[in-house]
């Protein structure tokens, strides 16, 4: 189910319904809200909810042992069951057509002519999220740093919460699961800023996503030919454009409808085409992932505990694996790759060729940083290597016989639409949008809360599903 459907402002209608009727106490309202989650998940394709079935008994298994067990090789046990069985299903599902061609390729290299028929695996969706967000959980146990869920209500209610289950944040228990121990109810400030943040939400997706900018972006990387170098370059900000739309749009519907039940959820964006180089990006930019990803990768792999160079081999292996974590394909490892070698060298920048960055140099240096991120937009967005490579050559004007595709009038929309992005991020860059809508007369922001729900309902979205919930 979308949250850009009909039927889900049916199926979130009957859920607000329900969750704020007298008929249930709050172990009924967890409960409902429980089977909600599930035939959220379902509809798409009901089977697959056993995993979820399955990942959260491993896990809440292996949490109480861990929580109950003091004999350190039985915790290492139970922590790598827990490990084993996540990664297990994220491997076989995720990967196992990519680890087969690859290994198909692999043997005709070396000469031994072999052929396999594609296992045409489904990828489940929101698999990388929730695998995720449950292996915080057991690892969390292990450490020491949370105590069990109280229930295996709570438990499994935090690991299927139909707000954030396929798209993130990815929340941590000591963050989620907390907050299912008493009855939550919004109040009716949270309840009208929660509706406001599912309208901006929608508003991303639909207007902005899939309206304004999807079809050129999909133009220019379908169109399997040498580009000019503009249009290269349009359809590549295109796609950066979309995709913040897109999975901000969710991460601020997810926020919304979780705020309207009176529970919260962290924030997963805070402008993050105005930051001022690399590691300020991805403090900003998918926040719930590249916290994950520096607490349970990073410094596990040593992080900078152990010198220089091994700061490097951990960050760049963290940057490769988190590239590898969005999508089976090499050219989602070439992202990553890319991101980790941008964030080498700007240490390297910082310990050699430190300068103050000012108000003057602010806007250029984050201009600088934005365009680097759109060159990795490219192996983000190309299905093939071929074609992420034949983009770059056209974006630096390597190859000059490249086709113009695009009209002047998608030029023209796609550099106002990214442009006005790109102000925005700057202007907001130390603020946020709670902060700034207390600042603005309630007469002003009704009028724009007006204006783009009109703008949602005259956009006729064709129902696009989120780009994330293939990951």
């Amino acid at each position: 189910m979308l949250f850009n459907s009909l039927s889900f402002v049916v199926f979130l209608i009957i859920v607000l319904v329900l969750y704020y009727s007298k008929i249930f106490n709050w172990t009924g309202k967890k409960r409902m809200l429980l089977l909600s989650s599930y035939i959220f998940y379902g509809l798409w394709n009901p089977p697959l909810v056993i995993l979820l079935w399955i990942s959260t008994i491993v896990d809440w298994t292996a949490g109480n042992k861990l929580a109950a067990e003091v004999n350190q090789r039985k915790r290492k046990f139970w922590l790598l069951l827990s490990m084993f069985v996540n990664l297990g299903f994220l491997a076989f599902f995720k990967y196992g057509d990519f680890l087969l061609e690859n290994f198909v390729l692999l043997l005709n290299s070396i000469g031994i002519e072999f052929t396999a028929q594609p296992m045409d695996i489904i990828l489940p969706m929101g698999i990388s999220f929730y695998t995720f967000q449950t292996m915080s959980y057991t690892i969390d146990m292990y450490k020491g740093k949370i105590k069990p869920a109280r229930t295996f209500l709570d438990f499994a209610l935090y690991v299927t919460f139909f707000p954030q289950l396929v798209a993130g944040p990815i929340v941590r228990a000591k963050d989620l699961i907390t907050q299912f121990y008493e009855e939550k109810k919004a109040t009716a400030n949270q309840f009208i800023w929660g509706v406001f943040l599912l309208t901006i939400g929608l508003f991303q997706k639909v207007v902005m996503a899939d309206t304004l900018l999807a079809d050129t972006s999909d133009a220019i990387f379908g169109s399997g030919k040498i580009l000019h170098g503009i249009d290269a370059w349009v359809g590549t900000i295109a796609f950066s454009g979309q995709i913040f739309f897109d999975f901000a749009g969710y991460s601020t519907c997810a926020i919304g409808i979780a705020l309207m039940l009176g529970i919260i959820l962290p924030d997963n964006f805070r402008y993050p085409y105005a930051s001022l180089g690399f590691s300020e990006f991805w403090k900003r930019w998918h926040i719930s992932l590249s916290s994950w990803l520096k607490d349970y990768l990073y410094i596990p792999l040593g992080g900078n505990r152990h010198g220089i160079t091994k700061m490097y081999v951990a960050l760049m292996l963290t940057m490769l694996l988190g590239g590898l974590w969005h999508g089976a394909a090499w050219t989602f490892i070439v992202w990553g790759g890319l991101h980790g070698a941008y964030l080498i060298l700007e240490k390297l920048q910082k310990k050699y060729l430190p300068f103050k960055i000012t108000k003057w140099n602010g806007l250029f240096l984050a201009f600088i940083t934005f365009s680097c991120v759109n060159i990795t937009w490219v192996f983000f967005r190309a299905r093939e290597f071929d074609t992420a490579w034949n983009m770059i050559k056209s974006m630096f004007y390597l190859q000059t016989d490249g086709e113009k595709i695009l009209s002047s009038f998608d030029i023209i929309k796609v550099s106002v639409v990214i442009g006005i992005l790109f102000l925005c991020h700057w202007i907001m860059r130390n603020t946020s949008m709670k902060e700034a809508s207390q600042k603005t007369s309630p007469i002003v922001l009704g009028i724009f809360w007006a204006i783009i729900f009109f703008l949602i309902c005259i956009a006729q979205g064709s129902g696009e599903q989120f780009i994330y919930f293939q990951f």
